[in-house]
């Protein structure tokens, strides 16, 4: 009788993660989005998240930041911040641009700013991706203050103007989507448009580490406690009469530099800034192995000094 039972609660569970594995938790479409025929999009509702800034909303917000999240990230990885002094620059609110690569930037971001900063931060977030379930929405918004955008095109949202007008940040990662294999791609329009439109500066941010602490297709950092760094730059503020499309080599440049300074030292990174010679944080021409591996690399110890990619 016992190994009957045994044998029967072992096929149980099998079965229940045969059809766990199955089922649809989320709306997002089963066929790959290359091979679905086109038809004309359907108008999607928006999911509304201005009941995620609220007052009631900002008190739950900040303990499930500065406790569970914050313990969390801290017990899983090893942040090493540097460049907090950029933003004693600033006297209002700004944008702030990083390179993506993982799901824990965002994370990083919210937990090595200052407390005050924080509190006034919203995230630029993929509707289609945060926001396509109604638990999941309300999740990133109660927790971490998301916004949905549309990254596939279409018109740009007015959410994040109206938070900068209301006198929030706003978190904004330019190349749309996470790196594939931990290197910067190319940085879209939207944070530059934002920035000119609206006449606020931008902070860029270099993220290195992330990737190898939490690459695509985890869900949960690696374990070891990795070292990510997280470097702040000083303030970027549009010249008068500058376009968009001349402001955005500038911020994608800025990011790189940080990347760089990361990789070698503060005077070297310095260096090549003013000879124009900064390296491309794009990665090795190379096979995806490879880049994976060199992207991949661990962070230097504070103080000590690490060859760059050339």
């Amino acid at each position: 009788m016992g190994t009957s039972l045994v044998k029967f609660s072992r096929d149980t569970a099998r079965d229940v993660k045969v059809v766990a594995r199955g089922w649809r938790w989320g709306r997002r479409p089963q066929v790959p989005r290359s091979a679905e025929p086109y038809v004309i999009p359907k108008e999607t509702s928006v999911f509304p998240t201005k009941w995620a800034r609220t007052p009631a909303a900002i008190a739950v917000r900040e303990v499930l930041q500065k406790g569970a999240l914050n313990s969390v990230l801290r017990f899983e990885v090893n942040p090493q911040v540097s460049g907090l002094d950029s933003l004693l620059k600033l006297n209002g609110p700004a944008l702030i641009v990083a390179n993506h690569s993982s799901h824990l930037d965002t994370p990083l971001l919210l937990c090595t700013l200052p407390d005050g900063m924080r509190r006034k931060t919203a995230v630029a977030a993929a509707a289609d991706y945060f926001f396509d379930t109604w638990w999941r929405a309300t999740a990133s918004a109660i927790v971490f203050n998301t916004f949905p955008i549309e990254r596939r095109g279409g018109k740009l949202s007015s959410t994040p103007g109206d938070l900068l007008a209301d006198g929030w940040n706003v978190v904004v990662f330019p190349e749309g989507t996470r790196s594939p294999d931990g290197w910067m791609e190319r940085f879209r329009m939207g944070a530059a448009y934002l920035a000119v439109e609206h006449g606020v500066p931008v902070i860029p941010v270099g993220i290195k580490g992330s990737f190898a602490a939490m690459p695509r297709g985890r869900g949960w950092p690696v374990p070891g406690r990795p070292s990510v760094a997280v470097r702040y730059g000083d303030p970027l503020t549009p010249a008068e009469g500058e376009s968009a499309r001349e402001f955005a080599p500038k911020i994608s440049a800025a990011v790189s530099a940080l990347l760089d300074e990361e990789s070698t030292t503060w005077y070297e990174a310095r260096r090549r800034v003013a000879a124009g010679a900064s390296p491309s944080q794009s990665g090795p021409d190379a096979a995806r192995w490879r880049r994976v591996w060199e992207s991949t690399a661990p962070i230097k110890p504070a103080g000590s000094k690490r060859r760059a990619w050339k």
